[in-house]
């Protein structure tokens, strides 16, 4: 009998041993990469970077694609089998550049880490007039996938692991208005909009590539300490999300519920390496296994109905090949 997770029939924790204080190190214990290619956007920076030199230490080669390439190399100094790729993801005509030279090197990609994204941003719009988390966050992601799917395929076994985020519960996928032409923009909406994308993205890719042994999951890394993410956001904004008091200062409560960067790449190098997930794609994982679905009022974890939803993922798989004008055909 053939497995999806449509409707989220596969969101069901499996023991995995670790949970939300686990580390990126103590989930490669054991895993050996050698031999493995690994692609990781955003991989110069914050769990990025963590997942990119966790990744590296179980002897895979890594081709991390960045857009500041001058702080990557000095983050990632010091580590072995790392390529270095300039990848402006709001730009896809850069994207399609990098592709081209990759596939040019006729290897496979074992594992894809689709990690690299926004948050808090205004109202900004790519060369095409999207909105620029739904095209940084999403569409790029789509996009990265589609051009490296001859490498994808050609590793027999490989791995797609999209970064999402609990945020997706700030919304789901607006199919009259994505871009925000006719409702007013607020940042927030369009990053939910954009990682509810990202879920039904995965789930609908895994479903279509898994008879060529290609699985893909999606991750919620955790609220995690000093990451960049909220570089854009103004004091103000975090005030009025309940995160910092009337002083500019992070609420105790909120600090101590922060993860540390190690524990936020946890999830990713775990949806990536772990041998418990041989046979099941198409899930959102948190906190080192996968989520539950989310049922409880108000939201504390898991995954909404509408981000699992089977209309819904191949509806937007539709849609992005028109929005993006690229073609997904899986074959």
């Amino acid at each position: 009998m053939e497995q999806n997770n449509y409707q989220g029939a596969l969101q069901k924790p499996i023991a995995s041993g670790f949970n939300a204080k686990s580390t990126a190190g103590e989930v490669i214990q054991g895993i050996d990469l050698h031999g493995k290619i690994v692609i990781v956007t955003g991989g110069g920076t914050g769990i990025g970077l963590e997942t990119a030199k966790t990744l590296s230490s179980a002897g895979a080669t890594l081709i991390v694609l960045a857009r500041d390439i001058a702080k990557a190399k000095k983050n990632l100094e010091g580590i072995n089998n790392i390529e270095l790729e300039s990848v402006d993801l709001i730009d896809s005509v850069s994207i399609d550049a990098f592709a081209g030279r990759f596939l040019s090197t006729e290897r496979p990609v074992h594992l894809l880490i689709n990690n690299a994204g926004i948050m808090w941003v205004p109202l900004r719009r790519d060369k095409r007039g999207i909105e620029s988390q739904l095209a940084t966050n999403y569409l790029a992601q789509f996009q990265l996938t589609a051009r490296l799917w001859p490498a994808l395929k050609k590793a027999n076994g490989a791995r797609v692991v999209n970064v999402s985020s609990q945020g997706h519960q700030f919304a789901p996928f607006d199919f009259n208005d994505p871009n925000f032409l006719k409702r007013h923009y607020e940042t927030l909406l369009g990053y939910g909009q954009s990682k509810t994308a990202v879920n039904l993205f995965s789930m609908e890719l895994d479903h279509r590539a898994k008879e060529f042994n290609v699985r893909a999951y999606s991750v919620h890394p955790g609220s995690i300490a000093g990451t960049e993410l909220g570089r854009d956001a103004s004091k103000e904004m975090f005030q009025k999300m309940g995160f910092l008091d009337e002083n500019g200062n992070l609420l105790p409560e909120l600090a101590a519920s922060l993860k540390t960067v190690p524990q936020g790449a946890a999830t990713t190098v775990w949806c990536a390496t772990s041998p418990l997930l041989s046979g099941i794609g198409g899930v959102y994982c948190e906190d080192g296994d996968i989520a539950e679905l989310a049922t409880d009022e108000p939201r504390a974890g898991g995954v909404e109905p509408y981000s699992v939803d089977k209309v819904n993922a191949e509806k937007l798989w539709t849609l992005t090949e028109e929005m993006s004008g690229i073609p997904f055909h899986i074959r």
